[in-house]
């Protein structure tokens, strides 16, 4: 697996600590000897490749685009299209991305929001983007929920997969600037992974908006680390 290591943040008091992530992540891969499926993870640091690790939510804006690829998945407490700006945040880089028709608005798929402005909620509606919120997986259930996501993901000829680590309840990551609670556990969201990682067609990964500054006793960052290697 090749890791691109990110430090860029979009300047928010809360998402300063993002900067510091991907190293605090990258020391914690050596803790762990084999994925649960018995796997070795074999890695570089490159500045291109499979996995772009760290920073804020904002820098999915550009390496989407640069990915090539059509179909985009994301795992968010928030549904990010909440617009204050000309430029593109970690609050509204995917409302840029639709707006630019940088990517299909049938194309989105947004998994795990619970904190959303009544706007945003509309803006999906009205674009009729696809999106299971935290009481919709609750109620369904991981195994049903994960079924429909990869039903719909599977259509995309290159898939991206985008994790905010704000999706994980911060009872299990709480290094992150927004911490939302009522999200998924991190068994959940380790489940969603290894059965994502069985889609033919995803290409790219991004884990962003870990903030290693307001961890406790590394948890977010280890789970990360787990993240990756389930990956491999």
């Amino acid at each position: 697996m090749k890791i691109v290591k990110i430090n860029k943040v979009d300047g928010r008091l809360e998402t300063k600590g993002c900067s510091k992530a991907a190293d605090e992540v990258i020391k914690q891969l050596s803790n762990i000897l084999l994925s649960e499926n018995f796997k070795k993870l074999d890695y570089t640091i490159e500045d291109e490749g499979d996995l772009y690790l760290g920073g804020d939510h904002s820098n999915s804006y550009t390496n989407f685009i640069k990915s090539n690829c059509d179909g985009l998945l994301i795992f968010d407490a928030h549904p990010d299209v909440y617009q204050d700006f000309n430029i593109p945040t970690h609050q509204d880089w995917l409302k840029f991305l639709i707006d630019e028709n940088k990517v299909k608005k049938e194309n989105v798929i947004l998994a795990g929001i619970r904190s959303f402005d009544k706007k945003e909620i509309d803006y999906l509606k009205e674009n009729k983007i696809k999106y299971f919120d935290m009481k919709k997986i609750f109620e369904l259930g991981i195994k049903e929920s994960c079924d429909l996501i990869m039903e719909n993901a599977k259509n995309f000829n290159k898939l991206y997969l985008s994790i905010d680590i704000d999706a994980v309840d911060p009872a299990f990551a709480p290094g992150t600037g927004y911490a939302e609670p009522g999200g998924l556990t991190s068994r959940e969201m380790i489940y969603f992974v290894q059965r994502l990682k069985l889609l033919k067609n995803l290409k790219k990964v991004d884990i962003v908006e870990v903030n290693s500054e307001k961890d406790v006793n590394n948890q977010t960052v280890k789970l990360v680390a787990k993240l990756i290697w389930e990956l491999a």
